[in-house]
């Protein structure tokens, strides 16, 4: 199994990003995708997750700014992040719990740093 996420950079206060996670080795379409962050130190957190019908949640800081969305014929997830800010800074990873093998599988990570 490999997620491989993508898409990060860097990008001035009150721009757009578009982060990918291309998977593989899963029955793509039957689970549930994530995407987590982690900022200089602090904890690891969820920002977005869509299930395998496409119904998606987000925290509430993001909310309104980031779309999360999939393309299961392609087996990628997308993170489209607009209105960036600062505080979104972070490295960006993409996770899955795959319903045949019960298990969690993590991407690499791409870092997205929002200067100010």
């Amino acid at each position: 199994v490999q997620l491989q996420a993508s898409g990060g950079g860097l990008v001035q206060a009150g721009g757009s990003l578009r982060l990918s996670c291309a998977a593989s080795g899963i029955i793509f379409s039957s689970n549930a995708m994530v995407w987590h962050r982690q900022a200089p130190g602090k904890q690891r957190e969820l920002v977005a997750a869509i299930t395998s019908d496409g119904t998606t949640n987000y925290v509430h800081s993001v909310k309104g700014r980031f779309t999360i969305s999939r393309d299961n014929a392609k087996n990628r997830v997308y993170l489209q992040m607009n209105s960036l800010k600062p505080d979104d800074t972070a490295v960006y990873y993409c996770s899955t719990f795959d319903i045949v093998s019960r298990r969690s599988y993590w991407g690499q990570g791409t870092l997205v740093t929002v200067s100010s």
